[in-house]
């Protein structure tokens, strides 16, 4: 490897502020802020959502029941081919 071209890549904090849950991830994102967890400093980033509080991951989502195109003309058309 190169020297002197590659990010610095360290174990950051990312902070779920739906859920108010922590994730030690490892990352190169440059952040001024810091927060100390479990004892150890870590680089802080504030994120909105996560997979702690995503409607898709928590099973919280709304499934439509929508029809597609076709049943939509076979129901509206329906009279038609009977004649």
């Amino acid at each position: 490897m190169k020297p002197n071209i590659h990010p610095d890549y360290q174990q950051v904090a990312f902070h779920d502020t739906a859920e108010d849950s922590y994730f030690i991830i490892g990352s190169t994102i440059k952040t001024s802020r810091t927060i100390e967890l479990e004892g150890k400093t870590y680089p802080y980033v504030p994120i909105d959502i996560s997979s702690d509080s995503h409607p898709f991951y928590t099973g919280k989502q709304k499934a439509l029941a929508s029809d597609g195109r076709v049943a939509a003309f076979n129901r509206r058309f329906k009279n038609l081919a009977s004649k």
